[in-house]
Protein backbone atom coordinates (compact mmCIF):
# COMPACT_ATOMS: atom_id res chain seq x y z
CA UNK A 1 0.00 0.00 0.00
CA UNK A 2 1.24 3.48 -0.87
CA UNK A 3 -0.19 6.83 0.15
CA UNK A 4 -0.09 9.61 -2.46
CA UNK A 5 1.12 12.90 -1.00
CA UNK A 6 2.06 16.38 -2.12
CA UNK A 7 4.20 18.86 -0.26
CA UNK A 8 5.84 22.19 -1.13
CA UNK A 9 9.38 22.27 -2.42
CA UNK A 10 11.90 24.75 -1.07
CA UNK A 11 10.92 27.08 -3.93
CA UNK A 12 7.16 26.68 -3.49
CA UNK A 13 6.15 24.23 -6.23
CA UNK A 14 4.24 21.14 -5.14
CA UNK A 15 6.24 17.92 -5.21
CA UNK A 16 4.53 14.57 -5.70
CA UNK A 17 5.43 11.67 -3.48
CA UNK A 18 4.42 8.21 -2.36
CA UNK A 19 4.65 6.93 1.18
CA UNK A 20 5.14 3.18 1.11
CA UNK A 21 3.27 2.23 4.25
CA UNK A 22 4.91 -0.18 6.68
CA UNK A 23 3.52 -3.69 6.98
CA UNK A 24 2.72 -4.92 10.47
CA UNK A 25 4.43 -3.25 13.41
CA UNK A 26 5.97 0.14 12.53
CA UNK A 27 9.74 0.15 13.07
CA UNK A 28 10.33 3.67 11.80
CA UNK A 29 10.02 6.13 8.92
CA UNK A 30 12.40 7.31 6.24
CA UNK A 31 12.93 9.41 3.12
CA UNK A 32 14.42 8.14 -0.14
CA UNK A 33 16.18 10.48 -2.59
CA UNK A 34 16.27 9.22 -6.19
CA UNK A 35 19.06 9.43 -8.74
CA UNK A 36 19.84 12.31 -11.11
CA UNK A 37 16.67 12.43 -13.27
CA UNK A 38 15.19 9.06 -12.36
CA UNK A 39 12.11 9.86 -10.29
CA UNK A 40 10.24 8.12 -7.49
CA UNK A 41 9.06 5.22 -9.67
CA UNK A 42 12.48 4.07 -10.92
CA UNK A 43 13.40 0.50 -9.94
CA UNK A 44 15.92 1.48 -7.26
CA UNK A 45 13.50 3.87 -5.53
CA UNK A 46 10.33 1.81 -5.75
CA UNK A 47 11.81 -1.60 -5.00
CA UNK A 48 14.06 -0.53 -2.12
CA UNK A 49 11.23 1.45 -0.51
CA UNK A 50 8.71 -1.35 -0.95
CA UNK A 51 11.14 -3.81 0.62
CA UNK A 52 11.76 -1.51 3.57
CA UNK A 53 8.00 -1.03 3.97
CA UNK A 54 7.51 -4.79 3.90
CA UNK A 55 9.90 -4.94 6.85
CA UNK A 56 8.12 -2.26 8.85
CA UNK A 57 9.93 0.92 7.77
CA UNK A 58 7.62 3.39 6.00
CA UNK A 59 9.38 5.34 3.25
CA UNK A 60 8.57 8.57 1.43
CA UNK A 61 9.93 8.68 -2.13
CA UNK A 62 9.21 11.74 -4.23
CA UNK A 63 9.79 13.28 -7.64
CA UNK A 64 12.20 16.17 -7.65
CA UNK A 65 11.35 19.48 -9.27
CA UNK A 66 9.90 19.12 -12.78
CA UNK A 67 10.15 15.32 -12.83
CA UNK A 68 7.35 12.74 -12.82
CA UNK A 69 4.23 14.16 -11.21
CA UNK A 70 5.92 17.13 -9.53
CA UNK A 71 5.37 20.74 -10.52
CA UNK A 72 8.05 23.11 -11.78
CA UNK A 73 10.82 23.04 -14.35
CA UNK A 74 13.73 20.67 -13.77
CA UNK A 75 16.00 23.29 -15.35
CA UNK A 76 15.27 25.65 -12.46
CA UNK A 77 16.64 23.16 -9.97
CA UNK A 78 20.16 22.36 -8.83
CA UNK A 79 22.01 20.06 -6.46
CA UNK A 80 21.42 22.58 -3.68
CA UNK A 81 17.70 22.57 -4.54
CA UNK A 82 17.63 18.77 -4.40
CA UNK A 83 19.26 18.84 -0.98
CA UNK A 84 16.83 21.48 0.28
CA UNK A 85 13.85 19.49 -1.00
CA UNK A 86 15.10 16.37 0.78
CA UNK A 87 14.98 18.44 3.97
CA UNK A 88 11.46 19.62 3.04
CA UNK A 89 10.39 16.00 2.55
CA UNK A 90 11.55 15.16 6.07
CA UNK A 91 9.75 18.21 7.46
CA UNK A 92 6.57 17.14 5.70
CA UNK A 93 6.80 13.68 7.22
CA UNK A 94 7.37 15.17 10.68
CA UNK A 95 4.30 17.39 10.22
CA UNK A 96 2.19 14.25 9.75
CA UNK A 97 3.52 12.64 12.92
CA UNK A 98 6.02 10.42 11.10
CA UNK A 99 9.43 11.78 12.07
CA UNK A 100 12.12 10.59 9.66
CA UNK A 101 14.85 8.49 11.26
CA UNK A 102 16.35 6.93 8.12
CA UNK A 103 17.70 8.67 5.02
CA UNK A 104 18.41 6.58 1.93
CA UNK A 105 19.75 7.90 -1.36
CA UNK A 106 20.63 6.28 -4.67
CA UNK A 107 23.33 7.69 -6.96
CA UNK A 108 22.98 11.52 -7.11
CA UNK A 109 20.36 11.13 -4.37
CA UNK A 110 22.99 9.46 -2.20
CA UNK A 111 25.07 12.62 -2.41
CA UNK A 112 21.94 14.62 -1.58
CA UNK A 113 21.13 12.73 1.64
CA UNK A 114 24.73 13.11 2.81
CA UNK A 115 24.41 16.87 2.34
CA UNK A 116 20.88 17.08 3.80
CA UNK A 117 21.39 15.01 6.96
CA UNK A 118 22.80 17.91 8.98
CA UNK A 119 19.52 19.80 8.55
CA UNK A 120 17.33 16.84 9.57
CA UNK A 121 18.01 16.55 13.30
CA UNK A 122 15.65 13.60 13.84
CA UNK A 123 17.51 11.47 11.27
CA UNK A 124 19.35 8.69 13.11
CA UNK A 125 21.03 6.85 10.20
CA UNK A 126 22.06 7.42 6.57
CA UNK A 127 22.48 4.87 3.78
CA UNK A 128 23.86 5.53 0.30
CA UNK A 129 23.61 3.29 -2.74
CA UNK A 130 25.97 3.84 -5.69
CA UNK A 131 26.59 7.45 -4.64
CA UNK A 132 29.27 9.73 -6.11
CA UNK A 133 31.78 11.31 -3.72
CA UNK A 134 31.79 14.44 -5.89
CA UNK A 135 28.31 15.54 -7.09
CA UNK A 136 29.85 17.04 -10.25
CA UNK A 137 30.39 13.45 -11.38
CA UNK A 138 27.00 13.90 -13.09
CA UNK A 139 28.67 16.03 -15.76
CA UNK A 140 29.34 12.91 -17.79
CA UNK A 141 25.57 12.80 -18.45
CA UNK A 142 25.59 16.13 -20.28
CA UNK A 143 29.19 16.69 -21.36
CA UNK A 144 28.10 16.93 -25.03
CA UNK A 145 26.24 20.20 -24.34
CA UNK A 146 28.40 21.55 -21.51
CA UNK A 147 30.33 24.09 -23.58
CA UNK A 148 27.13 25.47 -25.07
CA UNK A 149 25.48 25.75 -21.65
CA UNK A 150 28.43 27.66 -20.23
CA UNK A 151 28.62 29.94 -23.26
CA UNK A 152 24.91 30.59 -23.84
CA UNK A 153 23.41 30.05 -20.39
CA UNK A 154 21.29 27.01 -21.26
CA UNK A 155 20.77 24.25 -23.80
CA UNK A 156 18.32 21.41 -24.42
CA UNK A 157 19.56 18.00 -23.35
CA UNK A 158 18.16 14.50 -23.50
CA UNK A 159 18.79 12.52 -20.34
CA UNK A 160 17.51 8.99 -20.65
CA UNK A 161 13.96 9.28 -21.96
CA UNK A 162 13.55 12.90 -20.83
CA UNK A 163 13.99 16.06 -22.91
CA UNK A 164 15.12 18.72 -20.43
CA UNK A 165 16.79 22.13 -20.30
CA UNK A 166 20.19 22.35 -18.65
CA UNK A 167 21.15 25.77 -17.31
CA UNK A 168 24.45 27.32 -16.33
CA UNK A 169 23.26 27.81 -12.76
CA UNK A 170 22.87 24.05 -12.37
CA UNK A 171 26.36 23.37 -13.71
CA UNK A 172 27.97 25.99 -11.50
CA UNK A 173 26.03 24.88 -8.42
CA UNK A 174 26.99 21.23 -8.77
CA UNK A 175 30.64 22.21 -9.32
CA UNK A 176 30.60 24.15 -6.05
CA UNK A 177 29.19 21.22 -4.08
CA UNK A 178 31.72 19.63 -1.73
CA UNK A 179 30.63 16.75 0.46
CA UNK A 180 33.82 16.37 2.49
CA UNK A 181 32.69 18.38 5.50
CA UNK A 182 29.15 16.95 5.32
CA UNK A 183 30.52 13.41 5.49
CA UNK A 184 33.19 14.18 8.08
CA UNK A 185 30.68 15.87 10.40
CA UNK A 186 27.73 13.56 9.68
CA UNK A 187 27.59 12.37 13.33
CA UNK A 188 25.29 9.54 12.32
CA UNK A 189 25.83 5.89 11.46
CA UNK A 190 26.56 5.56 7.74
CA UNK A 191 26.04 2.58 5.45
CA UNK A 192 27.84 2.82 2.10
CA UNK A 193 26.62 0.34 -0.53
CA UNK A 194 28.16 0.02 -3.98
CA UNK A 195 28.71 -2.53 -6.71
CA UNK A 196 32.34 -3.25 -7.63
CA UNK A 197 31.19 -3.54 -11.27
CA UNK A 198 29.29 -0.23 -11.38
CA UNK A 199 30.33 1.31 -14.71
CA UNK A 200 28.42 4.56 -14.17
CA UNK A 201 29.69 5.65 -10.75
CA UNK A 202 32.86 3.71 -10.05
CA UNK A 203 33.43 2.00 -6.71
CA UNK A 204 36.32 4.38 -5.98
CA UNK A 205 33.58 6.85 -5.02
CA UNK A 206 32.41 4.51 -2.25
CA UNK A 207 35.99 4.21 -1.03
CA UNK A 208 36.32 7.99 -0.77
CA UNK A 209 33.01 8.34 1.09
CA UNK A 210 33.95 5.55 3.48
CA UNK A 211 37.45 6.92 4.14
CA UNK A 212 36.11 10.39 4.80
CA UNK A 213 33.37 9.23 7.18
CA UNK A 214 33.90 8.60 10.86
CA UNK A 215 32.66 5.61 12.82
CA UNK A 216 30.11 4.09 13.05
CA UNK A 217 30.38 3.32 9.34
CA UNK A 218 29.83 0.19 7.29
CA UNK A 219 30.46 -0.84 3.71
CA UNK A 220 28.54 -3.51 1.80
CA UNK A 221 29.51 -4.65 -1.67
CA UNK A 222 26.48 -5.12 -3.93
CA UNK A 223 28.17 -7.91 -5.84
CA UNK A 224 26.76 -8.42 -9.33
CA UNK A 225 24.52 -5.33 -9.34
CA UNK A 226 24.43 -2.68 -12.03
CA UNK A 227 24.26 1.02 -11.23
CA UNK A 228 20.48 1.25 -11.57
CA UNK A 229 19.79 -2.01 -9.69
CA UNK A 230 17.53 -3.11 -12.53
CA UNK A 231 18.14 -6.87 -12.56
CA UNK A 232 15.65 -9.04 -10.63
CA UNK A 233 16.27 -9.03 -6.91
CA UNK A 234 19.08 -6.43 -6.82
CA UNK A 235 17.12 -3.52 -5.33
CA UNK A 236 15.12 -5.67 -2.93
CA UNK A 237 18.35 -7.25 -1.69
CA UNK A 238 19.70 -3.75 -1.02
CA UNK A 239 16.49 -2.97 0.87
CA UNK A 240 16.86 -6.06 3.06
CA UNK A 241 20.45 -5.12 3.90
CA UNK A 242 19.47 -1.55 4.79
CA UNK A 243 16.61 -2.83 6.95
CA UNK A 244 18.82 -5.18 8.96
CA UNK A 245 21.58 -2.59 9.37
CA UNK A 246 19.20 0.21 10.43
CA UNK A 247 17.38 -1.85 13.05
CA UNK A 248 19.66 -0.86 15.93
CA UNK A 249 19.26 2.83 15.12
CA UNK A 250 15.46 3.07 14.80
CA UNK A 251 13.64 4.28 17.91
CA UNK A 252 10.78 1.84 17.31
CA UNK A 253 12.97 -1.03 16.10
Amino acid sequence: MAEKVRFPSSSGELLAGLVDMPHGDVRGWGVFSHGFTLGKDCPAASRICKQLAAEGIGMLRFDNLGLGDSEGDWGDGSFSHKVADTVEAARFMASTGRAVELLVGHSFGGAAVLAAAGDIPEARAVATVAAPFDPSHVEHNYDAVLDRVLAEGEAPVRLGDKALTLRRDFVEDVRRADLRDCIRTLRRPLLVMHSPTDNTVGIANASEIFRTARHPRNFVSLEGSDHLLTAPGQARRAGRIISAWADQYLALG
